[in-house]
């Protein structure tokens, strides 16, 4: 059945607001305007209104943490089908985009063609990592940005996603409460159990070797140093990020990289991820103590802001180390797998000979 949303107020009694009748998506297009944050806090604006290589134009290119592009069409007065059809259309072109042709993207129709910055120091401004630590478009996603949908396209959205087609739709709806207005945004397949991006068809698969990958990227809000203190990977700032941390299963080894320096760490598994306010560290005494205890003090306590957000929050795994390194002993070749996913399960030939060598280096069995 077609989706839908409300809005009750719980103070006074249960009292439902009142959608606006309007068009959402222009009110939604008007505030993109100037913040892209309504959309998704962890993308990166690249261009509005880009021209493709056959005459269209996306409504919206963006790129987040991993290099990945997003590309995003608003409804507006197209049917859903019309506007499902040329998104997947946009995406064959975007797929073959170039990293210069990303760049020349950001300067011509993006945030570049005001301020006359580079892609280069807006990425590395926003994510805190250079771009070139990144695969940028080694994948993509899509995303509609709608009001509703009837019920054939919701199918046809189900069905792509089903079969591996990173294809998600963004409902808006604005409620009226006297005379305050809310804007209210849910997504019509949970990011978290949302299908992977895309990936380049070029990448050259070899079986898994078991062995998982994680990006530790260290932030104001993220330490490695309480990493290895206290037992724990992590990733947040979004689902889309920190859901893959619940592909790692107990007993698991997992191999961790530094984006900035190299590997700098190899452990195993020994539970599921939990929001940071709901880890438990175990100290030399025995006795276990949540993050925020006296006893456990963070070099970086950020890592518990946004604990009353499920969506933003810190998630935490909880490891046994069998080798860590500081960042500047980090370990990096050429040759190395690098990816800048929190967990995967890296399949490529690449993979094999990264965990093959640290192994000799770190003498692990």
């Amino acid at each position: 059945m077609p989706f839908q949303h409300s809005i009750w107020r719980l103070d006074g009694g249960l009292i439902q607001l009142q959608p606006q009748v309007v068009s959402v998506e222009a009110e939604i297009e008007k505030h993109l305007s100037s913040d892209l944050r309504i959309l998704d806090g962890g993308w990166l604006l690249v261009g509005r209104q880009v021209k493709t290589g056959f005459g269209k134009f996306i409504d919206l290119l963006a790129v987040d943490r991993d290099g990945t592009l997003i590309i995003i069409e608003l409804k507006r007065d197209r049917t859903p089908r019309e506007v499902v059809a040329q998104i997947l259309d946009y995406a064959s072109w975007v797929e073959g985009l170039e990293s210069e042709d990303v760049a020349a993207i950001w300067s011509e129709s993006g945030p570049g063609a005001k301020t006359g910055g580079s892609l280069d120091a807006a990425f590395q401004a926003k994510f805190g990592l250079a771009l070139d630590e990144v695969d940028l478009n080694e994948a993509h996603r899509m995303v509609v940005v709608a009001a509703r949908l009837d019920e054939s396209t919701e199918r046809i959205v189900s069905y792509l996603a089903q079969r591996s087609i990173p294809i998600n739709v963004l409902f808006f709806q604005t409620f009226f409460d006297g005379d305050v207005r809310y804007l209210s945004r849910v997504w019509f397949q949970d990011p978290q159990y949302a299908v992977d991006p895309v990936s380049n068809p070029s990448t050259q698969a070899a079986p898994w070797n078991g062995e998982y990958y994680a990006n530790f990227g260290e932030y104001e809000d993220r330490s490695w140093h309480d990493a290895i203190r206290y037992g724990f990977i992590a990733s947040g700032g979004g689902r889309w990020y920190s859901r893959t941390l619940n592909l790692l299963e107990i007993g698991s080894r997992v191999w961790v990289k530094l984006p900035a320096n190299g590997y700098a760490g190899v452990c195993i598994v020994e539970g599921p991820a939990v929001k940071a306010d709901q880890f438990r560290t175990t100290l030399q005494d025995g006795r276990k103590v949540a993050l925020n205890s006296p006893d456990a003090p963070l070099k970086a306590p950020g890592l518990l802001n946004d604990a009353d957000d499920e969506d933003m929050a810190e998630y935490l795994v909880p490891v046994r180390w069998l080798k860590t390194l500081p960042a500047s002993g980090a370990v990096h070749e050429v040759g190395f797998f690098g990816n800048q996913n929190s967990v995967c399960k890296p399949t490529t030939p690449k993979w094999n000979h990264t965990v093959e060598r640290l192994k000799r280096l770190w003498d692990i069995p």
